[in-house]
């Protein structure tokens, strides 16, 4: 007989079976079909591949008549050409693809074979019988294949009606291409069916029950479909960029506001939503989207890239800072149009109104308001000396509480340096003794402030020290010791004030003084 170098290999499963010897065998798998008979030893190599592997589909036709081993070692001759007509990649040792495209003749031979796909391979997980021109009904033989994964049978006539019933039994089933046929939707009624693919697997093909309806999804799929997924990325980015406030707390960092932000949170920074103006700063009182109250202090200057680094750096630090007498940082926003620091809202009352009040009249009460100042500013030296502060009896805030003093307004990246931070506390404690407080809108109020300080200082100390507060004969000088300290830390040049240091030890020896004169 004609003749190739041909090879033998295993049948249906990915365990091999060498039923024969490297032989030389005809080159067409019809010739080798009408040819070729099984070896002596045929059935007893496939007895051990069923005690081997019993799942094995022929396993159960072994003790039945011989034309059933002939059928089996037939269906060996089919799957060894099939194998290379695919273009497997080892054709002995697994067998997982069927694959024959744009040719009919070759396609419409293998479907024939029904001894094959009786047997068909238990490691062939995709079939691809594509673009063949087959004119039959469904090929009712491949479904022999029940483990298999991927069914291609698209750019064929296939005609008559679909299997549904046995197509939804394949288990394994998860891409099905039926497109281009002509089969019939009559009789297709199974909904579920069409659910499990998508309807990209029946596009001209004749299946489809409502073609109007399914056309309509692939308009959706191939057109609208990518239009709302680039409407969908735009809204995201921009609630990214502008409204970060509207994601989940986890995919967001909630430190960081921008300004569109902070205008919803003060309607658009509306004068009803305006605290004070004062030196470069709007302070304004808002609402945050999850219903926090915060004061939102939006520096006006207009600054150098570099400087709104700076800005951003300092705020990070700013934002760590954790302290009993500071008002926490909720976050800050710097953006290209706006530098500002948003803190939480606290309700209580500031220090100059509480110097008015009864509660203030005790010389005691009014030093443990400085002994809390001093010991916020003491940390904030230690913690970030770069940051300082505006330090007066309207800008510190009294707890709701425990009537802890607050520091509430920070100066973020505007380059001031432990001497101011030095200068506004001495501003601070004299208005604390005086409850007299120089205007900031007139020009050199400070220096006249200060002047008229000194002028009665210390001979006329009526004048000085305010009336609602009660001082007894033996505190007077402690109090003077207080002034004289405020007076210092006011001293120009900065040369002649005392330390951060210095400060706390006098505070702290003049607060333990009253305890215990109290």
């Amino acid at each position: 007989m004609a003749s190739s170098l041909f090879f033998f290999f295993f049948l249906l499963t990915s365990h091999s079976l060498h039923f024969l010897p490297l032989s030389v065998l005809s080159a067409t798998v019809v010739e080798d079909l009408a040819n070729l008979t099984p070896p002596p030893d045929f059935s007893n190599t496939i007895t051990a591949n069923c005690l081997r592997d019993p799942l094995l589909r022929y396993c159960n036709n072994t003790s039945s008549s011989p034309m059933d081993i002939i059928e089996i070692f037939r269906s060996t001759i089919v799957a060894s050409h099939l194998c290379n007509e695919s273009k497997n990649p080892n054709c002995v040792e697994s067998f997982p693809v069927i694959r024959i495209h744009s040719r009919p003749k070759t396609a419409a031979l293998y479907l024939s074979f029904d001894f094959f796909w009786k047997y068909c391979p238990l490691t062939v997980v995709e079939i691809e019988i594509v673009n063949n021109s087959l004119n039959t009904g469904f090929p009712m033989n491949v479904l022999s294949c029940a483990q298999v994964r991927t069914l291609d049978l698209s750019f064929n006539q296939f005609s008559g009606f679909v299997p549904v019933q046995n197509l939804s039994g394949l288990p394994n089933l998860t891409r099905l291409n039926l497109s281009y046929n002509r089969f019939s939707e009559e009789h297709i009624s199974d909904s579920d069916f069409f659910k499990r693919f998508n309807a990209s697997s029946f596009i001209q093909s004749g299946v489809l029950p409502n073609a109007k309806r399914y056309k309509m999804k692939v308009l959706v799929l191939l057109i609208l479909f990518p239009i709302m997924v680039i409407l969908l990325c735009f809204c995201l980015g921009w609630l990214c960029l502008k409204r970060p406030d509207y994601l989940p707390r986890t995919c967001r960092r909630s430190h960081k506001f921008t300004s569109a932000i902070l205008e919803a949170a003060t309607d658009e920074f509306s004068d009803q939503k305006l605290v004070s103006k004062s030196n470069g700063v709007d302070i304004f009182r808002g609402t945050l989207k999850d219903g926090t109250e915060a004061k939102i202090e939006v520096y006006t200057e207009k600054v150098s890239k570099e400087k709104r680094t700076a800005f951003a750096e300092e705020c990070e630090a700013v934002f760590k800072l954790r302290h009993k007498n500071l008002v926490r940082v909720l976050g800050w926003c710097n953006s290209r149009n706006m530098r500002a620091l948003v803190t939480e809202w606290t309700n209580g009352e500031n220090v100059e109104n509480w110097l008015n009040s009864s509660s203030a009249s005790s010389w005691r009460r009014r030093l443990r308001v400085v002994m809390g100042v001093v010991e916020g500013i003491f940390y904030l030296s230690e913690e970030w000396p770069e940051i300082t502060f505006d330090l007066s009896t309207s800008s510190v805030l009294l707890s709701d509480g425990d009537q802890e003093p607050l520091i509430s307004q920070f100066r973020i990246g505007d380059g001031n340096n432990s001497s101011t931070n030095i200068f506004n506390f001495g501003m601070f404690l004299l208005e604390m003794i005086t409850n007299l407080r120089h205007d900031e809108e007139q020009e050199d109020s400070e220096r006249r402030y200060l002047e008229y300080i000194r002028v009665h200082y210390p001979d006329n100390l009526g004048r000085v020290i305010d009336e609602k507060m009660k001082i007894e004969d033996r505190t007077v000088e402690k109090v003077k010791q207080a002034i004289t300290l405020g007076l210092t830390c006011t001293d120009k040049p900065p040369l002649k004030q005392p330390s951060l240091t210095q400060i706390y030890d006098m505070v702290t020896s003049l607060y333990e003084s009253s305890s215990r004169h109290h």
